[in-house]
């Protein structure tokens, strides 16, 4: 049977519990704001008209500014620039976030709405090693909450027993050279990589 309406969702899963209602605020509780001053990793959600993206941003744990109790400001590091993201938030300023602490089974969810900022003074207060990302992403609040550990603990992603080796998936070079027959990628893009990447880390 396909689902196609809320009703027929509610009948089969009910009402949510209280305590999932209550967690969601507008803004920064001092407990939500040490979640997201204590992560370095935060996967970011926008749509635009080609789609939806949703990005893997990581940084120094606290990457993520806490502005005030409203508003978060995340430096744009180096990429591939695709700037798929930026692109969808020129658009279309909805955004979503989802805070991972390493060790911690609780992620944090924040939806919002974006705007992007090249504010020379703002870059610079964001440098490392002398190098300022080119751009910030400025989140305006509009709900934050609290996720279980259900997911981290299903999932087994902090305990190291479950880690996977890494020589036992395909590279990016051998990615590259399967999609282009061979024309990009391949073992010299290995190689090259984390030389290039320790480079152009900010």
């Amino acid at each position: 049977m396909k689902i196609e309406t809320v009703e027929q969702l509610e009948a089969i899963y009910g009402q949510p519990q209280e305590t999932s209602i209550v967690k969601e605020t507008g803004w920064l509780t001092p407990e939500y704001r040490a979640i997201v001053e204590a992560s370095p990793f935060a996967a970011l959600a926008t749509a635009g008209p080609e789609g939806l993206d949703c990005s893997p941003r990581g940084d120094l744990p606290g990457f993520v500014r806490v502005a005030d109790e409203r508003t978060l400001i995340m430096p744009d590091r180096r990429g591939n620039n695709r700037i798929d993201t930026l692109r969808n938030v020129v658009r279309d300023p909805r955004v979503a976030l989802l805070f991972l602490v390493p060790g911690s089974g609780t992620t944090l969810r924040v939806n919002g709405r974006g705007t992007i900022s090249a504010e020379p003074e703002l870059l610079a207060s964001f440098a490392v090693d002398g190098h300022a990302p080119r751009t910030a992403l400025v989140i305006a609040i509009e709900a934050v909450y609290f996720q279980c550990a259900r997911a981290i603990i299903r999932s087994k992603l902090w305990d190291p027993a479950a880690q996977v080796d890494p020589k036992s998936l395909p590279t990016a070079g051998r990615m590259l050279a399967a999609i282009t027959e061979g024309r990009v990628g391949g073992e010299a893009y290995d190689t090259a990589w984390p030389i290039r990447a320790a480079r152009t880390m900010w």
